[in-house]
């Protein structure tokens, strides 16, 4: 147990619990509870928005990865990456025009059906608990190595944590969390960058040449197949990676937060810049860490890999350097889940609670009162799942919740916005077909079936691939188009949608 570390853990949750303080003394209302008001500036969502994707998955998991498998460990950032290109010129500004605080809102600007709502919250809500889980492992295992506290109470703390940060401080609180996180990540981050570039004289060349000795795969270790043996494969997980941003609830309701279209519209360029400037360091820290650990060490820490970046900053910094890089990883993901755990509550007192079960009638006191009920259970079932799953990388486990967010949400977004034969019926078998069809698959994967016994079940797969989105992101958009054609119904709404999501609210 490290002195430094622990008090550098406490000085975040004090840090954090002091600006959920002050936000709770202004979140009054769900309005301000789900957008923080849309009184954020753009600057300050795209950094909050960076934040959100700047999380355990990002910065553990993809570390850990280029440090063991080298070239095919980028293809966990390639896609992601460029993901923000989709939100940017496809989602971004009809969503903000369209919507008030969750997808649904912008679905069912178009499709007035409860039905439509239902489904839409019900997807909300399991990529939410699946993307938390990413975040729980990573927690889990962070919290047990640093402190020596024990996987299952380390997922508690953070449990406990970020409930409090969204019960009592809402969008507001989780949004000044997520920038005071990003500069603190994109600090440590940047320290260890040009501490293993010090490492190598500067010299960009000479860190490639290093880990093709340093590693046991030679000069293989800079070319694809390490992990990747199946191309298919590779292309598939890509695919999951490239679409899935733009279908995360706990990304899109940040749009919500900013005033206008345009705002928005700034907020993902500004997101875009961070997040790549973020991820150009974290290529070269995977493979410092190859190179100045070693592959073998950093299975020692832990078989996923996940420890890369704080054993880098022992080895480059010492117990200090460790114990923040160690602290700025937990605030990572203190802030990142508490981002879902909102987008999740909101799902489900807004659209579930109110638009169903209230019919659009619940008081302003009823509405915070459900949403703070689903803040405690949402996080509840996450740890649940985490405790089956913690020794599986948490870049693979995010990139399987963008799988999911690419089949179930990205389709029905898009054929609301673009296409005028969508209908209710379109809508709500879109988001079946994607959401049940990516679960199936990714429980037929070897992720789940494995026979020499590294995956949670022994035995062999029925489903070859093991990111499945290749098959479900189609799927989604054939529901869609099959549920549309085999319906009669006519939507009139379309040409009031178009003209809406274009030019905003007011027209």
């Amino acid at each position: 147990m490290n002195d430094t570390v622990i008090t550098l853990f406490l000085l975040i949750v004090v840090a954090t619990l002091v600006i959920t303080y002050f936000a709770a003394k202004i979140t009054k209302n769900t309005n301000q509870f789900y957008t923080a008001g849309g009184e954020l500036k753009g600057w300050q969502n795209g950094v909050a928005i960076s934040g959100d994707f700047m999380s355990a998955s990002s910065f553990l998991g993809i570390v850990g990865g280029i440090a063991l498998t080298g070239f095919d460990g980028l293809y966990l950032l390639l896609g992601a990456l460029l993901s923000y290109l989709i939100v940017m010129y496809l989602v971004a500004e009809p969503l903000r025009n369209l919507g008030k605080y969750t997808l649904a809102d912008m679905i069912t600007a178009r499709f007035k059906a409860n039905k439509v709502r239902g489904f839409a919250a019900l997807n909300t809500v399991t990529i939410s608990v699946f993307y938390m889980v990413a975040q729980l492992v990573g927690a889990g295992v962070l919290i047990k190595m640093l402190i020596g506290i024990p996987y299952v109470p380390s997922l508690i703390i953070v449990g406990v944590l970020m409930t409090v940060y969204v019960l009592f401080g809402g969008m507001t609180a989780t949004s000044w969390v997520q920038i005071t996180k990003a500069f603190l990540l994109l600090g440590g981050t940047f320290i260890l960058f040009i501490l293993v570039l010090s490492k190598f004289h500067f010299n960009i060349i000479d860190i490639f040449e290093k880990v093709k000795s340093a590693t046991p795969f030679g000069e293989k270790y800079l070319e694809p197949g390490i992990k990747n043996k199946n191309g298919l494969d590779a292309i598939s997980l890509n695919f999951g990676l490239l679409l899935g941003t733009a279908g995360l609830p706990h990304v899109l309701i940040r749009f919500f937060t900013v005033k206008d279209a345009k705002t928005a519209r700034k907020s993902v360029t500004v997101a875009t810049w961070v997040i790549s400037i973020f991820y150009v360091m974290a290529i070269f820290l995977g493979f410092g860490a190859a190179a100045l650990i070693g592959t073998d060490k950093i299975i020692a820490e832990n078989p996923a890999g996940n420890m890369a970046a704080p054993a880098l900053a022992r080895i480059l910094g010492g117990d200090f350097l460790f114990a923040f890089i160690a602290a700025v990883a937990f605030a990572t993901i203190l802030a990142v889940v508490a981002g879902i755990v909102l987008s999740g509550a909101s799902a489900f007192a807004h659209d579930f609670y109110n638009g169903i079960l209230k019919r659009g009638k619940a008081t302003e006191k009823q509405q915070l009162k459900a949403a703070r009920i689903a803040s405690i259970v949402v996080p509840v079932i996450a740890i649940i799942i985490s405790l089956f799953v913690q020794n599986l990388n948490v870049a693979f486990l995010g990139s399987l919740a963008l799988t999911l967010a690419a089949s179930a949400n990205l389709p029905v977004i898009l054929l609301t916005i673009y296409w005028r034969r969508f209908n209710t019926a379109g809508a709500i078998t879109s988001m079946i077909v994607g959401l049940f069809s990516t679960i199936i698959l990714v429980l037929l994967s070897p992720n789940v079936w494995d026979p020499s016994g590294h995956a949670i079940f022994v035995g062999k797969p029925l489903f070859p691939l093991a990111s499945p989105g290749i098959v479900s992101i189609p799927l989604g958009f054939i529901g869609g188009l099959i549920g549309t054609m085999l319906s009669k119904e006519k939507d009139r709404n379309y040409q009031k949608i178009l003209v809406q999501s274009n030019l905003g609210q007011d027209v």
